[in-house]
């Protein structure tokens, strides 16, 4: 009998074994540490900086709440964990999905068709097309953004749209993701990092920052990385070439920042995701080897970015400060690649089709706005009014060739197949985004009792064109929507908080497709094909308790967020018509915990539990079901050990758990549940006058064969095959 939190009890068993052998090791030997090197950059054009990072240095005491600035975590009604460039580089983490494998309310998944990364938060999908930078969503790289370029990344979970505003590309129910840009620190930088993978990759960087001035006003930034070689799955091989700068210049009432950036990331023959297609399918096929790989050695996937922001903030008087901030992006994108199909799970037998795709992207965004403060008599007011806009193009040319023959398990090589002359890229989407947001924060009793309220009016423009019949427009979408929200805090001692919100998310209605079968059985035109449906409003209600001493932080979240959906009503079966009817409910308990169990066992993690249900959706046989990809019970706990008799030592492991998810809306496909663990070491080290770091990490240290994620793209139950056994080393050196 499988026992659901297996995961839980070893971690925590793990973490009292190593508090224990700390103590006593502790009382056996007083040992000097050696101090090491911490980052204490300004966040940016910003009088407050970053928010300090909380004790044992793995998350900060706060994170940004979007127009609300940065907010200390018993201070607001909202629940947001800031992840450090500390812990980023303890852990190895490379992407913004390897940071947030680390949180227990988030999996990481994969796009549909491509190798982009997407993140289930509270059970809804975000891509990384819809992470923020430094506020301003769809600046960096579109399908995978390396950790070099920013210094924090911040989880706000559950809907944001006043906030944030409402996501470009759909996502953002479940949370949104913030990345923090690096700034030039009091001290001068020099970092280098060298380091090798499974599979013989190879990587290098150097992160280099100075303060100029009289006073240290004006910082540079640089930061330059190269990664290439194989990986730990057979034939797979990945390179990557990045460079940023940051500057930023901080006088008395004026403050600047800006950072211009460049990642160019190619893919060679990446193992690609598994489709279940057919009548044959009525069980999940067991997942084969994983260091096992099914791509065609013609495949593959290479983009590259430009992007760039500016930012400015002015303080007007002494309690009234101004802001505003532009962004820009122009990213390429090519790629060719071939998906499995799978039609029988018994054999992994299927078939797949060369898919080639060109794509262009153009986006630009900005935001100005003034924040204040004032009282009127006992209760203080902090108040902010803002505007943003947001536009991007998408230019596409794709090609598909016929099917041939695979196989999951004894995959068939071919070479490339040919295609037809791929016409030039041609405009297929623009977007357009406005909104304007007030609010005010409210305090009472001392600024034990905050109140927040807010509301924010955002305009959608939406429009999609035919590629093959260029210029031709097939969807004109334009509505407008106001989101409000509202947020209570009660402070019941310094450390204990209550907290509940209200709050909305705002994405643009689904299209009615063309046709559609009805209850009869017989195909029939919608009376409203091709027509959108008015925006989505997903509304969150969210109640919690957050408890923080010096040394260690807890959380617990009871949230509830209805998702609308779309449907055929087929009530008149001669006019079937495409409405707004039925929702995805995920209501759910989150419990985190952070900071320092002792003096040398720091703990981070938690577990999450999460109803995902359709409701109402027009059709008996899947209401009540769970939704695709969405797992009843995850936890992931981590646990770092200091150990006292050897100065500079450290040793640390996290357990991640996900429970069975449905691959089908008729919840006939289920798919098994994971456990995996990763181990690590870091040693601390002096030579002369610099301090060199030497880190080790295992991932999947029992080698686990498992399906990772199913889905990442709504409606599709789509299988990725989770990474084998991989080791990381580095060194880095500061001079």
């Amino acid at each position: 009998m499988r026992i659901t939190l297996s995961p839980l009890a070893i971690s925590i068993g793990l973490a009292l074994l190593a508090s224990h052998t700390a103590t006593a090791a502790e009382k056996e030997t007083d040992s000097a540490e050696l101090e090491s090197i911490t980052v204490t950059a300004s966040a940016d054009a910003s009088a407050e900086g970053l928010s300090p990072a909380f004790a044992g240095g793995q998350v900060a005491e706060g994170g940004r709440a979007g127009i609300l600035d940065t907010k200390d975590n018993l201070d607001t009604p909202f629940s947001i964990t800031s992840y450090t460039n500390e812990f980023i580089q303890d852990r190895h983490a490379r992407s913004v999905g390897e940071v947030l494998q680390n949180d227990p309310t988030v999996r990481v998944a994969r796009g549909f068709g491509n190798f982009q990364e997407s993140y289930f938060i509270r059970g809804f999908i975000t891509t990384s097309d819809d992470i923020a930078y430094n506020g301003l969503y769809s600046l960096l790289p579109r399908q995978y953004i390396a950790t070099e370029l920013f210094e924090r990344v911040e989880l706000l979970r559950g809907a944001s749209s006043f906030l944030t505003g409402a996501n470009p590309n759909g996502g953002g129910i479940g949370g949104a993701i913030n990345l923090l840009p690096k700034r030039a620190p009091n001290y001068d930088l020099n970092r280098v990092t060298v380091g090798f993978d499974s599979g013989s990759q190879a990587n290098v960087s150097a992160d280099m920052a100075r303060r100029f001035g009289e006073n240290d006003e004006f910082g540079v930034r640089v930061n330059a990385a190269h990664r290439n070689g194989g990986t730990a799955v057979e034939d797979e091989e990945a390179e990557l070439s990045l460079f940023n700068v940051g500057m930023d210049w901080q006088g008395e009432k004026l403050r600047l920042s800006a950072d211009l950036g460049f990642q160019d990331h190619q893919l060679d023959e990446t193992r690609p995701n598994v489709r279940l297609v057919g009548d044959e399918i009525n069980k999940i096929p067991n997942a084969p080897n994983a260091s096992k790989n099914w791509a065609q050695d013609w495949s593959y996937s290479n983009e590259q970015n430009y992007f760039g922001t500016f930012r400015a903030e002015y303080d007007l008087k002494e309690n009234v400060t101004a802001w505003a901030a532009y962004g820009m992006r122009r990213g390429d994108e090519s790629n060719s690649l071939a998906n499995l199909n799978i039609n029988n799970p018994n054999t992994g037998a299927g078939s797949f089709s060369r898919f080639d795709n060109d794509r262009e992207d153009r986006v630009d965004t900005g935001e100005v706005g003034l924040r204040g403060n004032f009282e009127t008599g006992s209760i203080g007011h902090d108040w902010v009014v803002a505007y943003s806009y947001f536009k991007s193009e998408r230019k596409n040319a794709f090609g598909i060739g016929s099917a041939l023959t695979g196989n999951l398990y004894n995959p068939v090589y071919y070479s490339r197949p040919a295609l037809s002359e791929i016409p030039d890229t041609a405009l297929a989407n623009r977007t357009k985004l406005n909104s304007f947001a007030i609010g005010d924060t409210l305090a009472f009793y001392d600024e034990r009792f905050l109140l927040t309220l807010g509301a924010r009016y955002q305009s959608l423009k939406v429009e999609d064109f035919a590629y093959f019949t260029t210029g031709e427009r097939t969807r004109n979408y334009e509505d407008n929507e106001v989101t409000p929200a509202f947020g209570a805090v009660f402070k019941l001692t310094d450390n204990t908080s209550i907290y509940a919100n209200y709050i909305e998310s705002l994405t643009s209605g689904d299209e009615a497709p063309q046709t559609a079968n009805t209850s009869a059985g017989d195909e029939i035109d919608l009376v409203n094909a091709g027509e959108s449906l008015a925006p989505y409003v997903s509304e969150q209600t969210e109640f919690g308790i957050k408890y923080e001493n010096e040394k260690l932080g807890l959380g617990l979240a009871y949230f509830t967020t209805d998702k609308p959906r779309g449907v055929v009503d087929d009530s008149d079966p001669t006019a079937p018509i495409f409405k707004e009817a039925g929702e995805d409910q995920h209501q759910g308990v989150e419990l985190t915990m952070y900071g320092m169990a002792t003096d040398d066992v720091k703990l981070l993690g938690g577990v999450t539990w999460l109803d995902a249900e359709q409701k109402d959706t027009g059709d008996e046989t899947i209401d009540g079901n769970r939704v695709i990809g969405v797992a009843e019970w995850q936890a992931t706990i981590g646990a770092e050990w200091e150990i006292p008799t050897v100065a500079g030592l450290a040793v640390d492991s996290r357990v991640n758990y996900t429970g069975s998810r449905y691959a089908d809306d008729a919840n006939t496909l289920k798919v098994d549940d994971w456990t995996t663990m990763d181990i690590g070491a870091r040693y601390l080290m002096q030579l002369g006058n610099q301090d060199l770091t030497l880190r080790a990490r295992v991932h999947n240290i029992f080698d686990r064969d498992y399906w990772s994620s199913v889905g990442g793209f709504p409606g599709n139950g789509y299988l990725v095959l989770g990474a084998p056994r991989t080791v990381t080393v580095s060194a880095t050196m500061d001079f």
